[in-house]
């Protein structure tokens, strides 16, 4: 099992920063993958970006150049730098990570609002 417990989000204004982190516990020795998606209200849920052990990542086209994604090894954390934010970056977003063997975890997720 693995455990994972965002943090971070907020109401900023748009063109404002947020970084967000998503640390997870358990068998975190077997982590292959970590990313980062969102909901908005009456959408489905969407990519936004994700991390491979080898640090490769995907960005959403939507995202790209405003937000990154980072992780922390040896603490088993991954951040999402948040640049630039819009009205439309308004969304629940979640924590992924998948450990080898395919089995997915999620977060609970947290809110982040963009808005003057």
């Amino acid at each position: 099992q693995v455990q994972l417990v965002e943090s971070g989000g907020g109401l900023v204004q748009p063109g404002g920063s947020l970084r967000l982190s998503c640390a997870a516990s358990g068998r975190v020795f077997s982590l292959y993958f970590m990313g980062w998606y969102r909901q908005a209200p009456g959408k489905e849920r969407e990519l936004v970006a994700t991390i491979n052990i080898n640090d490769n990542t995907n960005y959403a086209d939507s995202v790209k150049g405003r937000f990154t994604i980072s992780r922390e090894i040896g603490k088993d954390t991954t951040h999402l730098q948040m640049n630039d934010l819009k009205p439309e970056d308004t969304a629940v977003y979640y924590c992924k990570a998948i450990v080898y063997g395919g089995t997915e975890y999620w977060g609970q997720g947290t809110q982040v609002t963009v808005s003057s």
